[in-house]
């Protein structure tokens, strides 16, 4: 009988995004296959202590305090209060946002030489950026947005009618490096404009201003690596008193929205989007996983919006729901992000790390 492997579910997080990771991790926790993983739930509180705890919760300060061994040839955790050290297979991160998602954990992991779900550094540090994600997708020849930015240090300069004058009316006000709709404003005049830049500043140091595109609220989810595979796209309904997709219409009104999956699309429509998240996916060196958000126009052009490195996995995301709907179950699905990861990190211990050379020290 083969060993189980030992899966650490890390979840919480110093984010704005700590309960949706918390119901995403949930979901994992419950539908991880059990006959070939053994599951470990570690959870980050939001002031960014480490706690095993026995089921995925949001009590995650009732755990067991853990300390992480900086020791790459010998990785692994320490139970504080006892000493005791424990050693993990793989490491699924469903961290959204801040600490999370932005290629942060994903440093340390990689530092640490221990497998884990998803994006790398790289990858995750760009596609959490919507500034230098949007510019790297154009520099690809991706379809995107008009969009401007400014940091902290511009703020007081910012004119409504510059923003405007380049834009359009209506625009999108956005922190740069954040997700769930947290902290977004849409504009629609002059007197909401002050107060969008303040609520973007709040969480961050970087706010992006986006045109405004009327369409259709469409995803694609992407698996795998060389090559990878796109789900057919689903699309977001959502209901007319909800001016765009805001954080209460994704995770708190439950009436706000209706998903259809597969979206009702035309077959070259279909494909087209597929094969522009492909191409986004391998433009911003994502891995494993993604979810490519897109807006299908009235006249058929279609933008790609952002790129998420860590998609939910609730019981409402479109990530699962899509490759269920192509015959992946909720636990096929898990098993087969695990293996990616390990088949990467094994690809990746296969390049040389040292170079001999005529330098003395």
């Amino acid at each position: 009988m083969s060993v189980k492997k030992k899966v650490a579910i890390l979840y919480g997080g110093k984010s704005v995004e700590h309960a949706v990771s918390v119901n995403s991790a949930k979901n994992i926790f419950e539908n991880l296959d059990t006959s070939q993983f053994e599951a470990l739930p570690i959870g980050i509180s939001s002031s960014g202590q480490w706690f095993l705890t026995q089921t995925v919760s949001k009590d995650i300060e009732q755990g067991k305090a853990l300390g992480l061994i900086l020791d790459p040839k010998n990785p692994g955790f320490m139970l504080l209060a006892s000493g005791d050290r424990f050693k993990v297979d793989v490491i699924f991160p469903v961290l959204h946002g801040t600490d999370g998602e932005d290629g942060n954990i994903q440093g340390m992991l990689t530092a640490m030489d221990i497998p884990f779900v998803g994006t790398g550094v790289l990858g995750s540090a760009v596609a959490m950026n919507k500034i230098v994600a949007k510019r790297l997708l154009q520099q690809a020849g991706l379809p995107v947005g008009k969009f401007l930015y400014a940091n902290y240090r511009q703020k007081k300069n910012l004119k409504f009618e510059t923003i405007e004058s380049k834009l359009g009316l209506p625009f999108m006000v956005k922190p740069a490096s954040l997700g769930s709709s947290v902290g977004i404003t849409k504009v629609n005049g002059k007197k909401q404009f002050r107060t969008a830049v303040e609520e973007a500043f709040r969480y961050d140091t970087e706010v992006i201003f986006e045109k405004y595109i009327a369409g259709r609220e469409i995803e694609c989810a992407i698996l795998g690596n060389y090559p990878p595979e796109a789900s057919w796209p689903g699309e977001i309904l959502i209901r007319g008193d909800y001016e765009f997709y805001t954080f209460d219409a994704k995770y708190v009104d439950p009436d706000a929205v209706t998903i259809a999956v597969p979206a009702e699309l035309d077959k070259s429509t279909r494909e087209m989007i597929r094969k522009l998240s492909i191409k986004a996916f391998e433009a911003l060196h994502c891995r494993d996983y993604a979810r490519v958000d897109l807006f299908l126009t009235k006249t058929g052009k279609v933008f790609i919006n952002e790129i998420n490195t860590i998609p939910g996995f609730t019981n409402a995301s479109m990530f699962p729901m899509m490759w269920k709907e192509r015959g992946v179950s909720f636990t096929q699905l898990i098993t087969r992000l695990i293996a990616l990861a390990l088949e990467r990190h094994t690809e990746q211990n296969k390049l040389e790390r040292n170079f001999k050379s005529a330098i003395t020290y």
